[in-house]
């Protein structure tokens, strides 16, 4: 008998552009099309009666009612029309039962009004687009806001900023469940990032950034990422690049919008992912061939940037057997 497929549910509502809603879904469509989701089933549902999404001429129902939501397994809320006016009570009734129930509840741009308004965010960090952050934080003074982060997981609800901060959030959705390869592998059908940082410091995942190699900083990044099984100073990096620290850390923010030992150990963190998902080295020689002396020094690095131990990791998302 097969799994029961994961259930995401995309909510939408009258009066929001169609192009602004596809945010919420766009990754896990491509996925669909690629057949590389094959254990998720997405659903757009009308958060209010006979909504109506309409973009250059082009207008589409949602085929979904919110029955679909108190069935959850994801429930996401990609945008609202108006944040100071009160969402539907039948949707926001709706996503507290499914989250009551064990549903993770996700907000996006304008949309974590809408989870604001439901009550599920008090005592909670959270995000939204940078310009509505002022309104949600006076509307909604229970709620601990973050203007600077594109996206916060606080575990069963999260919540991302605007535009390309939605697409964050979903690729980060598809890790929890599916593991970095699978979102990796849509974010390169995509053409985007696989990963960036909840915050604004934005991390370089690919294995070679996209800069000039002849920039001696640059061809130091590449450089230093076949080396991640030795430790690497900072000082180091900078004589290599023949640079003074100073001018080093610099142009490294420049590039990358993070320190360099940020960036590193950010590196080693996605390093040990891949071994864990690809491989059965034990976690003390994955955290020795990733630049970390022992596996209780990847692991408190590895938690805080996945969300998990390394065991826990491998043991959902490993794929040797």
């Amino acid at each position: 008998m097969e799994p029961r497929k994961k259930r995401f549910v995309v909510t939408v509502f009258n009066g929001v552009p169609l192009g602004v809603v596809s945010l919420g879904f766009s990754v896990f469509e491509v996925g669909l099309y690629y057949r590389a989701l094959p254990g998720i089933d997405v659903r757009i549902v009308s958060g209010e009666p006979e909504t109506v999404l309409a973009a250059g001429g082009l207008a589409c129902t949602a085929p979904y009612d919110l029955d679909a939501v108190r069935q959850a397994d994801v429930v996401i809320v990609p945008q609202w029309r108006d944040p100071r006016e009160p969402p539907p009570a039948p949707a926001v009734a709706a996503i507290n039962a499914a989250h009551k129930r064990g549903a993770r509840v996700a907000g996006m741009c304008s949309g974590t009004f809408v989870l604001a308004a439901a009550g599920l965010l008090d005592g909670r960090p959270a995000t939204t687009h940078w310009a509505l952050a002022g309104c949600l934080g006076a509307m909604y003074p229970e709620v601990n806001v973050k203007a600077d982060q594109l996206y916060i997981d606080d575990g069963d609800v999260l919540t991302a900023g605007g535009g390309a901060a939605g697409l964050d959030l979903s690729l980060h959705l598809l890790r929890s469940y599916c593991g970095a390869a699978v979102a990796n592998r849509i974010a390169r059908y995509m053409v985007v990032a696989p990963h960036r940082s909840g915050g604004q410091a934005q991390y370089v995942e690919s294995l070679v950034p996209d800069i000039d190699q002849a920039d001696p900083v640059g061809e130091t990044m590449s450089w230093a990422l076949t080396q991640l099984d030795r430790v690497l100073p900072v000082e180091h990096l900078a004589r290599r690049a023949g640079m003074s620290r100073r001018n080093f850390d610099r142009r490294f923010r420049e590039i990358t919008g993070a320190a360099p030992a940020t960036w590193l150990t950010h590196q080693r963190v996605l390093h040990a992912q891949q071994l864990l998902e690809s491989t059965r080295l034990p976690v003390e020689e994955v955290a020795r061939r990733c630049g970390f002396p022992t596996a209780a020094a990847l692991r408190p690095h590895f938690r805080r940037m996945v969300g998990a131990t390394p065991a826990g990791y491998r043991l959902t998302f490993g794929t040797v057997s």
